[in-house]
């Protein structure tokens, strides 16, 4: 029994050290191998200690191992700094992980003061300015203290070099403008808080995913106030030039687009997914159809034709499948077979919605959780077949239906943000203000800060309502010397001047806020 445990162990092993390689000239695409220049900014000053720097170059070598290490991958390279910025690991001075992780492991700590400025321009002008590659370029600042110099200048500059910037606060003593002014925008993305180091184990596979998600996901959609970053995959399909325009769902003037049996909507993966896709993603998709037989809403081909990813609609037993792809057989597929997916079925108008993690697929059908099911863990797709939407399996004919939305969010997190109120039916419950349509984060106990700025007065609405809630005000200043903060994103919070619209700007926010503690 303990043989064939070892064994299975072995073979696990294999499979994941080979997840990159060539299947008939075909390389598997993903976090793993999407070209980046990484460099991690280290505080390596006086309040850090070594012990706790111990701790910080375990923290470096969980999360590089997650990547492929190599010239046409992942290049890491490390920069301590105190007083004085210093070289450590030079990008590109490392062609495998093993090597890389050993490289980190034998960084003396250097003690001194704390001028993080410095380390930021030096970073810029050392490494990334020295490479060659045009693709993703990512630093990690990571420190426990105020700086002793300027920072915005130089990571205005690294900016403009089109650098995005993580930063990453330890302890009480940092300063959250500094770490604003450091870190890229939205600061409730690119900056993290932890009470001791101790804690910053508790942010590494968060910090994988957004690393994966500035590699993979290079395109934004605009939702409500803010910026998603995603694939619109009925854009990158070019439905604007092959489907007709004409379902209106929304008094907002959101159309959708008929699809026949004369539209084929496929493209390259590789235009599509160039570097396929972050380990954990929302799909979401608003349709309706009329179809009785197996079809792929969404699929994601090999170059010969077999579904790596896809949503089967199963007319016939009115389920739904998911296809992804896994470490065990190359292929898994789970299926919803709960009674409430056939309304799926009924020819109306619905939003499916999938919650994709690295352990689980979460289905959701008009803002309502349906069914979780466990996943193996996957690998990365190949991106030279292509990408369709509305096909019957295993055919290549298009499946005459109607759809208005088919989207991908990198960030799990939409999931607790997305609606279905372009949906004729919900329209009127998101105009009546609070509902228990969908999900939200739950509330955020934190430690209370200095009072913002006033909002203004909501409109009063009609006679005899009462008004909404106006704008919030600025957030204030924590007024707790403990590290532990919640970082507020707003929604749309335009006024209006009618009840009617406030009610649905008042739901827009709600649905638009996340909180985010640490």
């Amino acid at each position: 029994m303990a043989h064939h445990i070892t064994f299975l162990w072995i073979i696990s092993i294999l499979l994941l050290q080979n997840s990159v390689l060539a299947e008939d000239g075909e390389i598997r695409s993903s976090c793993r191998t999407a070209p980046t220049d990484l460099v991690f900014i280290l505080d390596g000053s006086y309040s850090v200690g070594p012990e706790n720097f111990e701790i910080v170059k375990k923290w470096l070598v969980n999360i590089t191992k997650n990547f492929d290490i190599g010239p046409k991958f992942i290049q890491v390279g490390v920069v301590q700094y105190s007083d004085y910025p210093v070289l450590e690991i030079p990008l590109g001075s490392h062609e495998s992980g093993e090597n890389l992780m050993a490289a980190m492991e034998s960084i003396h700590y250097l003690g001194g003061n704390t001028r993080t400025g410095k380390a930021i321009q030096f970073a810029l002008d050392y490494l990334f300015a020295k490479s060659a590659r045009f693709l993703t370029k990512i630093a990690v600042v990571l420190t426990d203290g105020k700086s002793q110099d300027e920072v915005k200048d130089a990571a205005e500059a690294a900016r403009d070099s089109r650098i995005t910037l993580f930063a990453i606060g330890v302890g009480s003593e940092t300063e959250e403008a500094e770490l604003r002014a450091i870190a890229n925008k939205p600061s409730s993305t690119y900056v993290f808080y932890v009470e001791d180091y101790i804690a910053i184990s508790k942010i590494r596979e968060v910090m994988k995913q957004k690393l994966c998600e500035e590699s993979v996901c290079p395109t934004r959609i605009p939702v409500a106030a803010r910026d998603e970053k995603g694939f619109d995959i009925l854009l990158g399909l070019g439905i604007k030039k092959k489907a007709k325009k004409r379902v209106q769902l929304l008094p907002t003037k959101i159309k959708g687009y008929e699809i026949t049996s004369k539209v084929d909507l496929s493209e390259f993966t590789s235009n599509v997914f160039p570097e396929g896709l972050p380990p954990s993603y929302v799909f979401v998709s608003t349709q309706r159809f009329k179809v009785k037989k197996m079809w792929d809403l969404w699929r994601i081909l090999t170059i010969d034709g077999r579904p790596q990813i896809a949503v089967t609609l199963n007319g016939v037993d009115k389920t739904l499948l998911f296809t992804t792809t896994s470490i065990i057989n190359g292929s898994q597929v789970v299926t919803f077979a709960d009674p409430r997916v056939k309304i799926l079925f009924d020819e109306g108008w619905h939003q499916i919605r999938l919650l994709v993690t690295e352990q689980d697929v979460t289905l959701y059908i008009d803002d309502q959780q349906i069914e979780n099911k466990p996943l193996h863990p996957v690998l990365g797709i190949f991106i030279s077949g292509q990408t369709q939407i509305g096909k019957y399996s295993g055919k290549e004919e298009t499946v005459q239906f109607e759809v208005q939305k088919l989207r991908i969010y990198c960030d799990p997190e939409q999931n607790n943000r997305e609606t279905a109120c372009e949906i004729p039916g919900f329209v009127s419950r998101c105009l009546n203000g609070p509902s228990d349509v969908g999900s939200t984060a739950a509330p955020c106990i934190c430690p209370p800060g200095k009072p913002g700025l006033q909002g203004p007065k909501g409109d009063p609405g009609q006679p005899g309502n009462p008004g909404y809630p106006g704008r919030p005000g600025q957030d204030g200043i924590s007024g707790n010397s403990r590290i532990t903060r919640c970082s507020r994103i707003p929604g749309n919070t335009r006024s209006t001047r009618t009840a009617r619209l406030q009610r649905r700007t008042w739901e827009r926010w709600r649905k638009g806020s996340s909180a985010v503690c640490t």
